[in-house]
Parts: structure tokens; C-alpha cells; sequence
């Protein structure tokens, strides 16, 4: 039966060539089910004045996505340099809710508590013969920095530049490998389904005495605009971390003072965050357009969002919170401003 077996033999044949594409269509898929455009609108309605920063976070996140980045190596290393308040921590926040569904879910290591050269314990673990060493106890948690085969793992290093110096050499392996094996020998933490972010302020105050400069005096009266700033805060930061550390960092992503151009919109994102609290309760409030005038007034560049977040919690939730008990049965309320005080007044139903 000749035509049988050359019949049996093509199936055979497309049969291993169906099979090989699926393989290959396997393979162009991503395994991250996150998506890149919607994780950078919700970046993008939250984090303000940072255009640059959040281009590369959108290019990071395409690389990502693809898979086709180092795989002996975190997924990507990222250092935010910058001044209070202007979103280098909201960003891993945001990148948290959009990939995993909850802000808080990814490791955050406070460098600020790490000040001491004995304190690089607290990530390698204790070495053996002390308390603690068989245990390969660490403040790292595993399980946010491992994340899952269709989900990568976070981990923030805040305020870096307040750690010890050994303290940062010691994730010049992370940063390189992707692993780190505790000082007890018996665990290893994995990092290259990681995305690491580390903040810092060196170079900070640099950057702002010399923009300050160019707001004064003869230069701002021949209209020059500041420019050099990157190249202040690399300096800052070539004085303050080691070359061998620097090397290992993917991206370096000065982030922009926020200033009271910002302010509008910063304020109708801090209100949209209130806006929840509130109707969890049935109720809503909004703003007469000269209590939000009152509210941006003069926003203190050094402080950032921070400084606008800060008003709201210290002038606008205690006006509300009395009308509130005063008025238990009140739905809407509105808030206007009279001799430089809040006046708040319930408003009728819909």
C-alpha cells in the first residue's frame, strides 16, 4: 500500500510542521499578562511634569513585555534621582497596582534604616557563627521580588543614598547576576524576574541652587534658561556611589521639580483620591474655583506634591470631617473660601 504509507508520512510531516509553529507562536507571545499601554495611562494620569521619565518607563516596560532582555540578569535596574515629592516612589506604586492589581505589592527596603556598615546583615543575612545565621534571615521578601511566571516580581531601594557604603556593595551582585546567596550559604534570592528601582536625592540641591541662579540677577534678565543640570547630578552621584555600582544601573532618570504649574492638576488628583473615601460613605464634595485658587496658592517647589497633598490633609479633611458630624445626614457638600477662611455648606440632593 504504497499511497497509504506516503499518505501516513505527509501527515506525519505537516503534523511536526503545525507543531513547530505552534512552538514558534508560543514563543512570540509574551508570558507577562500585564499590558504596557494601560499600565502607562494609569502612570501617566497620576505622576505629573516627568514626560521624560515616563517615556523610559514605557520603553522599559515594552522590553519587558517582549522578553527579550538578559535572562541571567533583574528584567531591569533603575535609579530615580530627584527631590522630595515629585513621584520617584509613586511611579513603583502605580507600576504595582498595574501589574499585580495592589500598590503595595512589591518589597520595599528602606535604606534611611541601613546607615551602619554592620546593617548589610539585614540583606545577606547574618554571618555564620552569629544569631540569626542558620535561619539566612533578611529583610528582603521573597516572594514580591520572585513574582510569578506571568507577573515579575518589585523591589524599591529607597532613599540609597542614606545606606552605608558596604551596605550598597553588597547588591553589586543582585545588580550583576540576579542572585543573591545569603551569608549562610543554605538560600539564594532570585531577581531576574525583578524589576528593581532604587531612589535617591544626591545631586538634588545641586541641581536647584542652579536653576535658582538663573531666576535672578543678570541671568534672568537676559532671559538665559538653566541647562547642565544632568550633568551636576551625575557628578553627585560619581562622588557619592562607586563606579562598580554605577555600571550596573540600566537607566538613570532625573526626575523634574514640581513647581505651581502643576498645582491644578495635582490638585485634582489628590481629590480624586479623596473622592473614594467619601463615597464609601454616600457622599461627594467639590471645590468652588477660588478655594482651589487657595489651596494651589504659592506650592513650595521644594516640597513637591507632597506640600499640596499635605494642605489638603491639615486644612480641607478637618473642614469636612465637622461639617460631617455637624451634618450627619448630608450627601453633597461644597467648599468655598471667605476672609481667607474654609466656609463648607451642604449642598441639595440631585
Amino acid at each position: 500500500m504504497p499511497f497509504v504509507n506516503d499518505l501516513i508520512e505527509h501527515n506525519r510531516a505537516q503534523a511536526g510542521q503545525d507543531a513547530e509553529r505552534a512552538r514558534a507562536e508560543a514563543a512570540r507571545a509574551s508570558r507577562f499578562l500585564f499590558e504596557v499601554d494601560q499600565a502607562m495611562a494609569l502612570l501617566r494620569s497620576r505622576i505629573v511634569g516627568q514626560d521624560a521619565a515616563l517615556a523610559a518607563m514605557e520603553a522599559m516596560l515594552q522590553v519587558v513585555k517582549a522578553g527579550i532582555g538578559d535572562p541571567e540578569r533583574p528584567l531591569a535596574v533603575n535609579l530615580f534621582v530627584g527631590p522630595t515629592g515629585v513621584g520617584k516612589t509613586e511611579i513603583v506604586r502605580l507600576l504595582a497596582e498595574a501589574i499585580h492589581g495592589r500598590p503595595d505589592a512589591f518589597c520595599r527596603i528602606d535604606m534611611n534604616t541601613l546607615a551602619q556598615e554592620h546593617y548589610a546583615a539585614a540583606l545577606t543575612g547574618a554571618p555564620p557563627g552569629y544569631v540569626g545565621s542558620k535561619e539566612g534571615t533578611t529583610l528582603f521578601d521573597a516572594e514580591a521580588i520572585a513574582g510569578s511566571f506571568s507577573r515579575p516580581g518589585i523591589v524599591l531601594f529607597d532613599e540609597l543614598e542614606k545606606a552605608s557604603r558596604e551596605v550598597v556593595r553588597s547588591l553589586l551582585n543582585v545588580l550583576e547576576t540576579g542572585r543573591l546567596r545569603l551569608t549562610s550559604g543554605n538560600r539564594t534570592l532570585d531577581f531576574r524576574n525583578t524589576l528593581v528601582f532604587m531612589t535617591s536625592n544626591v545631586g538634588a540641591r545641586e541641581a536647584w541652587e542652579h536653576r535658582a541662579r538663573f531666576a535672578r540677577g543678570w541671568r534672568r534678565w537676559f532671559g538665559l534658561q538653566p541647562s547642565g543640570e544632568q550633568r551636576l547630578v551625575e557628578a553627585a552621584l560619581h562622588r557619592h556611589f562607586d563606579p562598580e555600582f554605577l555600571n550596573r544601573l540600566d537607566r538613570v532618570l532625573l526626575f523634574e521639580r514640581i513647581d505651581g504649574r502643576w498645582a491644578q492638576r495635582l490638585l485634582d488628583i489628590e481629590l480624586a483620591r479623596l473622592g473614594p473615601r467619601l463615597a464609601r460613605q454616600g457622599r461627594r464634595v467639590e471645590l468652588s474655583p477660588a478655594a482651589r485658587e487657595a489651596f494651589c496658592a504659592d506650592l513650595d517647589p521644594r516640597f513637591g506634591a507632597r506640600d499640596l497633598g499635605r494642605r489638603l490633609r491639615t486644612r480641607l479633611e478637618p473642614a469636612l470631617a465637622g461639617a460631617l458630624l455637624n451634618a450627619p445626614q448630608v450627601d453633597r457638600l461644597r467648599v468655598d473660601i471667605s476672609g481667607g477662611e474654609l466656609v463648607v455648606e451642604a449642598l441639595p440632593d440631585d
